[in-house]
């Protein structure tokens, strides 16, 4: 269903302008009772209003704040958005931090200001943070201290370097001119913006396969909806839950699961910056958490560590951003008698849509479309398919695709449907299988990453002529980055150089995008016209 679009509060009207015609959006459907959201709601002010004043709504190594302690917080930092740095509403915002409550706070605050979030990753380089700024044209940027080298050396619209505050420093405390000590003086009560349900209020950022950003374009509507959605239907949480995770909150996978979905409904959130398996099983045991959100990998790591803790607390554990190997589930469902929760979404749709949960889990199946979304399987000629076919999976929902200013919003949606880029295959009974990814993106530990990405950090070496990147199986990450390097004359395909090129491409791109492993050939395979034949590197 198409409904016009709701008058804005917006007075920079950059989000709306570059949203994509009306007639390449996907269909938007609003189902189930739940879903019927006013014309006018500022989705942070309607978060940090559920949960009781007194009860734990942030936990981190530094600050722990109960909900009314956070409206505080987040409201001084609105203070300081529109005051002191001049905002006007609909001015784009980059965050940069990694997962802790001011983190957080920052983030809710630029909604409830009526400024439009782009979060980016901890882990991005200086050249990735340019791209998306000057992609999203931000206004402004509030930066953790410990992260500010790569942000000192990207490219930042002027604006935004003119106003780019850092938080976080000093031990956590900030100091003269910091978020921390302008927020010292701002009033601890903010009105939040009175947004339509479709002003835009997220910008999540995610690379296609041709390495370039694409910005997706997500509503104060849609922020509600993915919380009433997923949590409700498939986690059923509760006040009492303790969510706890890895994922970085700059991803739609960790923002939903580790800070939106917990406010919604009153429960306590764990955030914690750089977990590995073995730190985030002991804390599940610390922080006695309910809930927990993080990639197959870590949970094949964790469960050869369950023995050694008591996660007797631990009730729900939601396994995304990669396939789910039936082999790592039946691990974990041994190691610690919990039945995983599996679950595919995209940044395009912001969060999960296809999942199942105790009962309904079937072996080898992501699940079944969530309720409020629809999914088939398409063939290549964009018609529906039935049972046992392998083929293009299609979804919709309350969110959609909406990149952007970007064209490729042509291939994602499809006679209103979205197009995820997986193929996938569905039973008689309605189950969804993963198949593969039916484009050239490589999956591994969770994070998606584009090959021609990594080529075009490798071809900035001297040593390097030519170069194809794809994904190859591996057990333990579900893919691996795999170089095929052709040399230039004069080098020898030595594993010194095999690690001198890891280095390189660690210092170009965020660091997790490198080949762990690299094969020197003679040629690249080509069509008669020079594309590059992946089809042929994979064999």
């Amino acid at each position: 269903m198409t409904r016009p679009l709701t008058a804005s509060a917006y007075t920079d009207h950059f989000a709306r302008g570059h949203l994509p015609p009306r007639e390449l959006w996907p269909e938007l459907r609003f189902d189930l009772p739940e879903l019927q959201y006013p014309e006018r709601l500022n989705c942070a002010d309607l978060l940090l209003a559920t949960g009781a004043s007194d009860h734990l709504a942030l936990r981190g190594a530094q600050h722990s704040w109960t909900y009314a302690e956070l409206r505080q917080q987040v409201d001084r930092i609105a203070h300081v958005l529109r005051g002191p740095l001049r905002l006007e509403p609909g001015n784009r915002v980059l965050l940069r931090g990694a997962n802790t409550p001011l983190m957080a706070a920052c983030i809710l605050a630029v909604m409830k200001a009526g400024l439009i979030a782009v979060p980016t990753m901890p882990l991005l380089r200086a050249r990735e943070l340019g791209a998306i700024a000057n992609k999203a044209e931000v206004n402004a940027v509030l930066c953790a201290d410990n992260l500010r080298e790569e942000l000192d050396n990207a490219e930042l619209p002027a604006a935004a370097r003119a106003r780019t505050l850092w938080f976080g420093g000093s031990g956590g405390s900030g100091g003269a001119g910091s978020l921390e000590a302008l927020m010292a003086e701002q009033p601890a009560r903010f009105d939040a913006l009175d947004t339509a349900a479709d002003d835009v209020c997220l910008i999540g950022f995610t690379s296609g396969t041709t390495g370039i950003a694409k910005g997706t374009m997500h509503f104060h509507r849609d922020v509600m909806a993915i919380c009433d959605c997923f949590p409700r239907s498939v986690l059923q949480s509760e006040r009492s839950d303790i969510f706890i995770g890895t994922p970085p909150l700059a991803f739609t996978f960790g923002l939903g699961g580790l800070l939106l979905f917990p406010l919604r409904v009153g429960a306590t959130a764990v955030l914690l910056e750089k977990l590995t398996p073995e730190t985030l099983i002991k804390a599940i045991e610390t922080y006695r958490a309910t809930v927990c959100f993080t990639a197959p990998t870590a949970y094949r790591q964790m469960a050869a560590l369950a023995a050694q803790h008591d996660l007797s607390t631990l009730k729900k554990t939601v396994s995304a951003g990669e396939a789910l190997p039936a082999a790592t589930r039946e691990l974990w469902r041994q190691a610690t008698g919990i039945q995983m929760i599996d679950g595919i979404g995209a940044t395009e749709l912001l969060h999960i849509f296809i999942s199942a949960a105790g009962d309904q889990v079937r072996p080898g199946a992501t699940g079944k479309p969530i309720p409020g979304y629809q999914a088939c399987i398409l063939d290549f000629q964009g018609k529906p398919v039935g049972p046992g076919v392998i083929g293009r999976l299609a979804v919709k929902g309350p969110t959609g695709c909406r990149y952007l200013a970007d064209e490729r919003q042509r291939d994602y949606v499809l006679d209103g449907w979205n197009l995820t880029g997986d193929a996938y295959e569905m039973d008689a009974d309605g189950y969804f299988y993963y198949r593969s990814r039916t484009d050239d993106m490589i999956v591994s530990a969770g994070y998606n990453i584009a090959g021609p990405e990594v080529e075009d950090a490798l071809l900035r070496h001297p040593a390097v002529a030519e170069c194809g990147v794809i994904g190859r199986a591996d057990e333990q990450r579900g893919q691996i980055v795999e170089a095929h390097v052709v040399l230039r004359p004069g080098h020898a395909g030595t594993p010194e150089l095999v690690a001198q090129l890891q280095e390189f491409v660690k210092g170009q791109i965020a660091p997790y995008k490198y080949p762990r492993a690299i094969r020197f050939i003679e040629a690249l395979p080509r069509t008669e016209t020079g594309k590059l034949q992946r089809f042929k590197l994979r064999k």
